[in-house]
């Protein structure tokens, strides 16, 4: 397993549990952004920059994921994607995309843009949380103790 980073959004607090998270189970990390991204030095810890561009990075991803790989993303198409290639998608606020889910969250997603392109505020997400934090540390820590012993 590896774990895949759409690190243009990724909140900094998110990032820091991730390099923890590398480092204690040894689990190769690799941030994927259109602008320079500090890791700090580790060999199962990366960044690596793409060129400026819509879904740039998204499509790094998508090329590079395996089957098996964890994606950390709050894009939901991204996710759809990934899932679609067999990887596990869990977004900074601890949410786990599934299968069964991501079509209902590609169709409220959809909706959503629909509503913002007729003019209506449709308000942005809240900032995340200590909860939200802590939802995603607790997630990623489950899906890191059910993955498959390496060796």
């Amino acid at each position: 397993m590896r774990i895949w980073v759409d690190a243009d959004a990724c909140p900094g607090a998110i990032k820091e549990i991730l390099f923890r998270a590398a480092q204690r189970t040894g689990v190769e990390l690799t941030l994927v952004a259109n602008h320079p991204i500090r890791v700090p030095p580790s060999p199962v810890i990366r960044s690596v920059q793409v060129a400026a561009g819509f879904d740039v990075a998204d499509h790094e991803i998508v090329r590079r994921v395996a089957a098996g790989d964890l994606v950390i993303t709050g894009d939901i198409p991204l996710a759809a994607e990934v899932i679609e290639a067999g990887a596990q998608a869990l977004n900074p606020r601890g949410e786990r995309y599934t299968p069964e889910t991501i079509r209902e969250r590609l169709n409220m997603r959809d909706f959503m843009d629909t509503l913002r392109a007729s003019g209506v505020d449709t308000g942005g997400s809240a900032a995340l949380s200590q909860r939200d934090r802590q939802a995603f540390a607790n997630e990623l820590d489950r899906i890191l103790a059910r993955r498959p012993s390496q060796g």
